[in-house]
């Protein structure tokens, strides 16, 4: 482990050092000996466990206006520069260290459920039936435009090359020179188009050489310990997407969007496969083939590279409809390729090899191909749609009025099913043919009108964000079906507040108790848990636990009525938002919960972290499997009553202390605007979805990605620990410490808890929080932020207690040396961007307000989840 540390080590400064040269060329040797000055203030000040900032504040103090943006900008591109280090380190540890032998890797998995007692069978059944599925979303966190992402991937290329001895200094030197003169913010907000293009670049920078990869490492570990292959055309993980569907609060995503990025993502998928099939057409040069194949092609010298000439011709086709389409030239859908279309072909080629005797040409290129399509089909990804609630209702609403049969809005939930389910057996239309509603009216109908002109293969659910109702579900697909939609698209009640959630299971009850409801799953229900908002809304501990128990009302509601239950995890990436390390989070489901189906979203800048670099990709795909295979088959053991009982008054507690001060006390709101970046996160162009639901709102309209980022950047970290802390002193005075140790050591959902409110605290820092108070909160405003901060540092005693340790992440060194390795690069960040909050607040202009973009952006960086 020495070696791989002075690795890490040699990498960034290998790459700090370039940035100096480059810093150095253009604006001299006097203001990198500043930025080095900085640096080390910012060191010492974090020495002996100590933070002493007074010789850095003062350092800083004594910038000029032109000289803060350059400072902001070297260390937020240091910091950028060691996520690159860092992240092929983890690359170079798993080449280093045998991954076999790690405690997630699918072979360690195998082998505990064999011991455990089941047959191989049983887990070749189990991944046969698995199902898990990324959803990749554009929540507006990843801060780093799609022309830096590129060239830090060109960076992390550099370093794989020289760990193999080529020489790549100078093409390093020059990367780095070129992000140093690229600017880190954008100039407009990425339109949903681009966001939708960012998804695929991952997918075909990454994605599409990890998955084949995966899958054949689980083919080898299953012939190995099981006995039995991989089935070519089974592939355990799929991914969707949210980018271009998701227009819960977002007018950018209109139904003209979603279509264009059905058919970009299809056009998308067929040029990948058009490459593969080029490079599989030159490899397989041979004569000898099955008399299937010959059937097929007829005498010619090369059946396959016929064959594959073919096929390559139907794709080049596609390409091209779809050009036309695009262009609004309009063309014949039934040239698209279809997936059988593609597959029956390969397989062809593939079944023709192996009886030709060429079993390792079959296994090579070829197989690769046809995992890829198992895993991505001919859509690359199934695109979701997400609307509101309030929109449907909206639609039914404008309707009734028309018909004169009274506001649908006003009617009760009985009155709405009654009508809806009329509706829905009824043989004549209820869209009227000359009728003319509004534009957000018609919106909802001509989203529905596209979807009806889709292919099936290239959609996923339909999510209704804020469902509360079964008439929710109902209205959905009595419009899906008004417009024309002639399959049954799974229709997903997304339930996001605490209230919501406690009721979601008597919601599913009713609706599965309607006959004609239940006929239409045909047997398998899809539910949405969200995450943020009940988060939010409730504070974490109480949403986790109320997460928690509406997984399992859920699961003994579908499993009462015969309906297989898929939930699907709307997680963000940090803990305030659900996030953590995903195989931890999984194995801590309820019991049941986790039937060889989940579904869970992959947004913003963890995509990157998790995704973007191959070998990375393939780990956390592992991870995955490994983690839903375990939960399958060998889930974690239901609490007891006791532990339950002392997890229900937990989250009561911080339930009323979270709200208590969250809207409670009446100068929370002015202190939260005052001492975070909240108003000026606006200005930054993140994401193309707005930062508020409404624009005149107030906290409450603020989505929870902004609410987490704005804490995070001065480093309070609220949303993650507000209402724990009372709410675990309460336990230990009323003598339930050895409890609680128990609940720690011997329940994966406490643990879970735990271990992600200690490494979000072990990013906080109150003294730091503290410098922006005592800059930008009025004097009046002041208290509360001091009796926050002292409630920040009593969680972390409590923590602390309850893991019967002397500091944070002490099980978690690397995380912990990762954390103070950067906090002197982040500490000039905070201290620039408090200075530049005030000024930018009390005589704005262009030149702070870039340089308050990029702290916002560095402190990002540095803090890696921060949405």
């Amino acid at each position: 482990m020495t070696d791989l540390d002075e690795a890490l080590r040699d990498d960034v400064r290998m790459l700090g050092d370039s940035l100096g040269q480059t810093i150095e060329h253009q604006l001299g040797s006097a203001f990198l000996k500043k930025i080095e000055r900085i640096r080390h203030l910012a060191k010492t000040g974090r020495e002996d466990g100590e933070s002493n900032h007074e010789a850095l504040l003062e350092e800083l103090s004594d910038l000029s206006e032109e000289e803060m943006l350059p400072v902001a900008r070297a260390f937020t591109q240091f910091l950028n520069l060691a996520n690159i280090a860092e992240e092929f380190h983890r690359v170079r540890m798993h080449q280093d260290v045998c991954e076999l032998d790690a405690e997630d890797s699918i072979v360690q998995q195998f082998k505990r459920l064999k011991s455990g007692g089941l047959s191989q069978q049983e887990i070749l059944d189990a991944i046969k039936r698995m199902d898990v599925d990324l959803v990749l979303t554009a929540h507006p966190t990843e801060v780093n435009r799609r022309t830096l992402i590129k060239k830090y991937n060109a960076i992390t290329d550099c370093l794989r090359q020289l760990e193999l001895g080529e020489y790549r200094q100078r093409r390093l030197h020059e990367l780095v020179s070129q992000i140093w003169h690229t600017n880190e913010i954008r100039q407009l907000r990425p339109t949903p188009i681009d966001e939708a293009k960012w998804g695929f670049a991952v997918i075909e920078g990454s994605l599409w050489q990890a998955v084949p990869n995966y899958l054949r490492h689980l083919d080898e570990q299953m012939q190995t310990l099981l006995g039995q292959p991989l089935p070519l055309d089974c592939s355990p993980m799929r991914f969707s997407s949210w980018m271009g569907g998701d227009r819960d609060g977002n007018p950018y995503v209109t139904s003209k969007v979603t279509r264009e990025v059905l058919m970009l993502a299809r056009w998308m998928a067929a040029d990948l496969y058009d490459r593969d099939l080029k490079a599989v057409r030159t490899e397989l040069s041979m004569h000898q083939c099955s008399d299937e194949l010959r059937a097929q092609v007829g005498d010619v010298a090369e059946p396959y590279r016929h064959l594959l000439a073919n096929l390559r011709l139907r794709l080049e086709n596609t390409k091209e409809q779809i050009r036309q389409r695009l262009a609004g030239q309009g063309s014949d859908s039934s040239a698209l390729l279809t997936l059988d279309e593609l597959l029956n072909p390969l397989l062809l080629c593939h079944r023709s090899l192996i009886e030709s005797g060429m079993q390792i040409i079959a296994n090579g290129l070829l197989e690769d191909v046809i995992r890829r399509i198992a895993c991505f089909g001919v859509t690359l990804v199934k695109l979701d749609i997400r609307q509101n609630s309030d929109r449907h209702g909206a639609v039914f609403d404008a309707l009734t009025e028309y018909y004169e049969l009274g506001s649908y809005l006003a009617w009760d939930e009985p009155t709405k099913q009654h009508f809806l389910l009329q509706e829905l057996q009824s043989k004549r239309p209820l869209i009227p043919t000359r009728w003319e509603p509004d534009e957000e009216v018609q919106e909802v109908l001509d989203t529905c009108r596209v979807i009806a002109e889709s292919d099936p293969a290239s959609l996923g659910s339909y999510v209704i964000s804020m469902a509360s109702q079964p008439s929710d579900v109902l209205s959905v697909i009595l419009l899906l079906r008004e417009m024309g939609v002639n399959h049954n698209m799974r229709v997903v009640p997304l339930f996001e507040t605490l209230s919501d959630l406690q009721n979601a299971h008597h919601c599913m009850d009713d609706l599965l108790s309607i006959d004609w409801y239940r006929d239409y799953t045909q047997g398998h229900q899809e539910v949405m848990i969200g995450y943020s908002d009940s988060s939010k809304d409730a504070g974490q501990l109480a949403a986790v636990w109320g997460q928690y128990q509406t997984q399992e009302a859920l699961t003994k509601t579908c499993q009462a009525k015969g309906v297989h239950l898929t939930l699907f995890h709307g997680r963000g990436g940090t803990v305030g938002r659900g996030g953590g390390p995903t195989h931890r989070a999984i194995l801590a489901q309820p019991p049941g919960s986790v039937n060889h189906t989940i579904r869970v979203t992959e947004q913003g800048e963890v995509i990157r972290f998790k995704f973007g670099i191959p070998e990375i990709a393939e780990r956390n795909l592992e991870r995955y499997t490994g983690a839903v295979l375990a939960a399958t088959l060998c889930p974690s053991p239901a609490p007891n009553s006791k532990w339950r009982e002392t997890m229900t008054s937990l989250a009561e507690t911080g339930f009323s202390e979270y709200r208590a001060v969250v809207k409670g006390d009446e100068r929370f709101v002015p202190f939260f605007r005052a001492s975070t970046p909240e108003h000026e996160l606006g200005k930054l162009p993140l994401g193309s979805r707005p930062a508020k639901r409404r624009a005149d709102g107030g906290v409450e309209s603020l989505r929870a990605i902004p609410w987490v980022f704005a804490w995070t950047q001065i480093r309070l970290m609220l949303p993650a620990w507000l209402g724990s802390d009372s709410a675990l002193q309460k336990a230990i005075d009323s003598g339930q410490l050895e409890e609680l140790h128990e609940m720690y050591a011997q329940w994966p959902f406490f643990t879970s808890y735990i271990d992600m409110l200690e490494m979000v605290l072990s990013k906080s820092d109150s003294v730091i929080a503290e410098y922006y108070a005592s800059r930008l909160v009025p004097a009046d405003l002041q208290p509360l932020g001091k009796l926050l901060r002292k409630r920040l540092q009593g969680t972390i005693s409590k923590v602390l207690q309850i893991k019967q340790t002397k500091k944070l992440l002490a099980d978690f060194p690397l995380i912990r040396r990762s954390i103070n390795v950067r906090n002197p690069y982040i500490d000039p960040l905070h201290f620039l961007q408090a200075e530049l909050l005030y000024r930018d607040r009390n005589c704005p202009n262009e030149r702070l307000e870039q340089a308050l973009m990029v702290t916002m952006a560095g402190i990002s960086a540095g803090m890696q989840n921060t949405g």
